[in-house]
């Protein structure tokens, strides 16, 4: 990486090795000095899911990394299908030790929980606090089933991407507006055969979904464990997150504040952009003023 002066609208592309060969596509928004905010997306997102989130954060003076996690968008695919959640705990770490200081991690979903068995796993921290957006580290089990069957549906792909966006819409039906083909693009490739099929490997599917069950004991002994200034942002109407999985989160991290957002989904970034930025930009803001209530 170079070190240059950036506007705020900039975004430096750049790719960061992992441990094991692999690689990670990075986008790097705001003032390189600049209090660093990493956020990590969900399975099967990519770094575009951060968009707005983080140009809105670098505008206001934030460094914002947002990254590929292996296997999706345009990051490394392991070559054997051999995936395994420690790779991607791995990979966050390392990319969390990239930065000049440690940065206060956004993690949505799979990216919060790969957060959390670190926060509460890792000493010294890789963080310097830790935003959950729609999870927690028991979940409910109907809502992660929903998104592996969107995730496993279309394996021969669509013909164009009015098709990939009539999937999308009829996946998530409180969205009015389908995505563009511009907005799709990031999000598709297309393949010999001349179809368009998702980003994410499916050799993840099977070994990913099968692990995450398998980690909420250790997941729940990680939370224990948290010290770290701990914000949770859940959706109103998410299918992932709900007032049980909540009222066990805080308990076990009694510190932590929550905020629900009352018309998100799981989605928060997408359902309630405006909404889930100004919570993150006041949380990271009290941090950087030395509030009590974030220590």
């Amino acid at each position: 990486m170079v070190a240059v002066a950036r506007s705020p609208s900039e975004v430096l592309h750049w790719r960061h090795p992992a441990a094991d060969g692999a690689w990670l596509a990075v986008d790097d928004r705001g003032p390189r000095e600049a209090a660093p905010v990493l956020f990590a997306h969900g399975f099967g997102q990519t770094r575009h899911a951060w968009t707005a989130a983080a140009a809105a954060l670098a505008a206001a003076g934030y460094r914002c990394v947002s990254f590929d996690a292996r296997g999706h968008g345009d990051s490394a695919r392991v070559a054997d299908g051999g995936y395994h959640l420690e790779q991607f705990i791995d990979d966050l770490a390392g990319l969390a030790a990239a930065l000049p200081r440690p940065p206060v991690l956004v993690g949505a979903s799979m990216g919060g929980l790969l957060g959390l068995a670190l926060a509460g796993e890792r000493r010294p921290t890789p963080f310097r606090a830790l935003v959950l957006v729609d999870i927690t580290p028991r979940w409910e089990s109907a809502g992660v089933e929903r998104i592996l069957g969107f995730m496993r549906a279309h394996p021969h792909g669509f013909a164009d991407f009015a098709e990939a966006a009539a999937a999308i819409a009829a996946y998530l039906p409180h969205r009015g507006k389908r995505k563009s083909e511009a907005r799709l693009r990031p999000l598709l490739r297309a393949g010999d055969d001349g179809r368009l099929r998702w980003h994410w490997d499916p050799a993840m599917l099977g070994p990913i979904a099968e692990e995450g069950e398998r980690y909420q004991p250790r997941l729940l002994a990680a939370a224990r464990r948290v010290e770290l200034p701990t914000l949770l942002l859940s959706g109103g109407r998410s299918d992932v997150v709900s007032a049980d999985t909540v009222r066990e989160f805080l308990a076990l991290v009694p510190h932590a504040r929550h905020v629900e957002l009352p018309r998100a989904t799981h989605m928060l970034a997408g359902d309630a952009n405006d909404a889930f930025t100004r919570e993150i930009e006041a949380f990271v803001r009290a941090l950087d003023a030395g509030d009590p209530s974030t220590r």
